[in-house]
């Protein structure tokens, strides 16, 4: 992936750790620098420190994606800091109440969306300009719920769902400026997050974590979970000169789970 996005410049929204930190650090090693958005500050100095140690720059911009204010400081920000802005990787979301559509709360739902689309919408769009400029790219990171329809899930898929179609069109409007939208939808990723729930399945079954991953893994053709950098490396793909002629299409990174 070395020098895919050499002197580019990437916002990256939800810069924290597993998929987060994947994407900044696999952007960094193909060259680019990075802007990095999230809430919390101190994951965000995290990441940067580890860019920074790879020799790129990393500028650092708290940001609640759900307040426009805030959005809007961080365009300004990424265009002050580097002059350009070549791609954008909306990772930010929220995961909507578990639980049925018959029995979900309705605000709940309005809430996931609010943060897993119309955020999303808000910041694509205030990004556009100057997306536009340098003929860059959008990517979504959306998930493999889109491929099922689990109970619990529904409130999930429905956001993720809405984001599909999102970027769909958007690749369809943007397309004759020159910018292209495009999707990655991965299933569990071995992270951070992903490793706790398993390590509290095993005790709460009384196996072992590492029967709860291969009980997992089983799933999938190539009998293994996607770790961080291997989602982020998709990503780095879409945002590449390799896919100038890619856009309005959703790759799912999921070793084989499911087929689309």
């Amino acid at each position: 992936m070395t020098g895919l996005l050499e002197g580019k410049a990437v916002v990256i929204s939800g810069a924290g750790p597993g998929l987060g930190r994947g994407l900044a650090v696999q952007c960094a090693k193909a060259g680019a620098d990075v802007v990095l958005a999230a809430r919390n500050e101190q994951r965000l100095a995290e990441v940067a420190k580890t860019v920074e140690e790879m020799g790129r720059r990393a500028v650092t911009v708290p940001t609640d994606i759900n307040d426009p204010a805030a959005c809007e400081h961080l365009v300004e920000t990424a265009r002050e800091s580097f002059g350009r802005v070549d791609g954008l990787v909306n990772n930010a979301f929220a995961t909507p109440p578990l639980t049925d559509l018959t029995k979900v709360d309705l605000d709940a739902v309005r809430a996931g969306f609010e943060t897993n689309v119309l955020a999303a919408l808000r910041l694509t769009r205030l990004f556009v300009p100057a997306l536009e400029e340098r003929g860059g790219s959008v990517v979504m990171i959306n998930s493999a719920v889109l491929r099922h329809s689990r109970r619990t899930f529904g409130a999930y898929k429905m956001a993720k769902a809405a984001l599909l179609a999102m970027a769909q069109n958007l690749a369809t409007e943007l397309g004759p400026r020159g910018i292209r939208v495009n999707t990655i939808a991965p299933g569990y990723i071995w992270a951070e997050n992903l490793q706790w729930y398993f390590n509290h399945l095993a005790e709460k079954r009384g196996v072992t974590a590492q029967q709860v991953y291969d009980e997992n893994a089983a799933t999938t053709d190539l009998r293994k979970l996607p770790e961080p950098d291997e989602v982020a490396d998709a990503v780095v793909f879409m945002l590449s000169p390799l896919a100038r002629a890619v856009t309005g299409q959703c790759l799912d990174v999921n070793s084989g789970e499911w087929h689309h």
